[in-house]
């Protein structure tokens, strides 16, 4: 089960000095950060979706083996929620392909007003090809369900594991072959940090669920106070992933 290990987004000012060094501009960070990990998570496609030339661009500035995971357009997910989802796919994979063979999952992040619609979700999941691997992440409990499991299960989606003070706030569902998992706030101090009994638990829980070769993604999103970096690269450790070039 390789695990790879990385933080949800890497152009953070207040990471300079403690993880990017003083004389690395800005410029080169993405060069510096794949150095230490083996993927990102790409979160500010949510926001904007870039041309498909900054893909590209990103594509040639990470080395063979580099992946990088992409969040959807909140333009599918919040502004449509689901709805008609052919057009803004589509819009969004003609964008992410520029990323060639770095490209790793999509991450679906529902809003957490968005109820269950096992129908909407099926027909959104439809859209992308069997080739292009989905996580979703719902933030409504309603999500939790027999026929939501069923629809992701039968899509090869994976349902995103999230932990949040070091305990999972989702199902502990597995729904594809591979595995996706989002640290969002640790339990220790400084805050937000994780300790590492929890970092523990979740690299042996990890083990036991995804014995064969398939991977599993895992990010960091507790960025404030440079602890996504520190915390990837503990759990990198714990997990056999790349920590340091």
């Amino acid at each position: 089960m390789p695990v790879l290990v990385g933080t949800s987004g890497w152009q953070y000012r207040e990471w300079r000095a403690d993880f990017y060094p003083q004389d690395v501009p800005q410029r080169r960070w993405l060069e510096y950060y794949t150095g230490r990990f083996a993927t990102v998570e790409n979160n500010g496609t949510f926001y904007r979706l870039p041309a498909r030339e900054a893909f590209e661009q990103w594509l040639a500035r990470t080395p063979d083996g580099f992946v990088m995971a992409v969040k959807a357009s909140r333009y599918l997910s919040h502004i449509r929620r689901l709805r008609d989802p052919a057009e803004p796919v589509r819009r969004m994979l003609a964008a992410f392909t520029g990323l060639g063979d770095r490209l790793g999952p999509v991450l679906l992040q529902l809003p957490p007003s968005l109820k269950a619609d096992p129908a909407l979700l099926d027909r959104a999941l439809g859209q992308f090809p069997a080739d292009v691997r989905v996580a979703v992440e719902p933030r409504h409990p309603s999500w939790w369900s027999d026929r939501v499991r069923e629809v992701l299960t039968a899509r090869r989606a994976a349902l995103c594991w999230a932990d949040r003070a070091g305990q999972a706030i989702t199902p502990l569902w597995r729904t594809a072959d591979w595995g996706y998992l989002r640290f969002h706030e640790g339990a220790a101090r400084p805050w937000p940090r994780y300790r590492d009994q929890d970092l523990r638990r979740w690299a042996d829980l990890l083990a036991r669920t995804w014995p064969a070769d398939e991977p599993v993604y895992a990010y960091f999103n507790n960025d404030q106070r440079v602890a996504a970096p520190a915390d990837a690269a503990a759990f990198a450790l714990l997990t056999g992933s790349r920590a340091s070039g």
